[in-house]
């Protein structure tokens, strides 16, 4: 499989050691200021890049019906548009904030504990995110994402906000430590006791994986997909 990396940072070069050992062929790297580049060399392009080029070189590989996958966040406004452009264009996409395959199971289980608290108003929820310094978005993606499942599932919640508290919204605390992969704690509290589930990345190894095999997953499909179709759970 002839793979172009759009972005060419610590992920980026993280999927690429993965890919290349899962006999992959590494044939475009783009980095943030690479405006020209021939993306239809490529079987499947794997987006990591920063918000402000996301979409962009999205929309230059469903334009030229390459199936990309990207886990660029901080974008999002834009997300309608490739839905609409990929389904203009015949061509397939994947959208994950987080592609790590223990965060899709966590994902998972908070909507499940989501659904079983909702009856019980006596606890209140919060989060938290850290990440490493460089992060550019605060809240994570994985954040919005864990927060947007709780809104769905649990009928006390319909907002979110960055270190805000108020009634029916969930506070989020984000935190920047130097070398932290990521960690996201939903927490529910009550007057007697604290219920909590913790995701913690030891290193990028699991997102650049989970990124490869969706890329594996992706060939000769069409449509808009998500990491929950890549996995068959959900």
């Amino acid at each position: 499989m002839n793979i172009a990396l759009l972005g060419y940072g610590r992920m980026g070069q993280t999927i690429e050691q993965i890919a290349l050992k899962r006999g992959h062929k590494i044939v475009l790297k783009v980095d943030k200021d690479d405006k020209d580049y021939d993306i239809t060399k490529a079987d499947v392009a794997i987006d990591f890049s920063i918000p402000t080029v996301a979409f962009n070189n999205i929309s230059n590989c469903l334009n030229h019906n390459v199936p990309v996958i990207s886990g660029t966040t901080g974008w999002l406004e834009d997300y309608h548009k490739a839905v609409a452009l990929c389904k203009e264009k015949k061509s397939a996409f994947i959208y994950a904030s987080n592609y790590s395959l223990g965060v899709n199971i966590f994902f998972e289980l908070n909507k499940t504990l989501a659904k079983m608290m909702s009856n019980l108003k006596q606890y209140n929820v919060s989060m938290e995110e850290i990440h490493h310094t460089k992060k550019l978005d605060a809240p994570s993606g994985t954040a919005i994402s864990l927060a947007n499942d709780i809104i769905s599932n649990h009928e006390s919640f319909d907002n979110w906000k960055l270190d805000e508290t108020g009634e029916s919204i969930i506070p989020i605390t984000a935190k920047r430590i130097e070398d932290v992969p990521g960690t996201h704690t939903v927490t529910y509290e009550s007057e007697v006791d604290t219920v909590s589930i913790e995701h913690i990345a030891h290193n990028r190894q699991g997102f650049a994986l989970g990124a490869v095999i969706a890329a594996e997953w992706i060939i000769g499909k069409t449509g808009v997909f998500t990491m929950s179709d890549v996995l068959n759970i959900g």
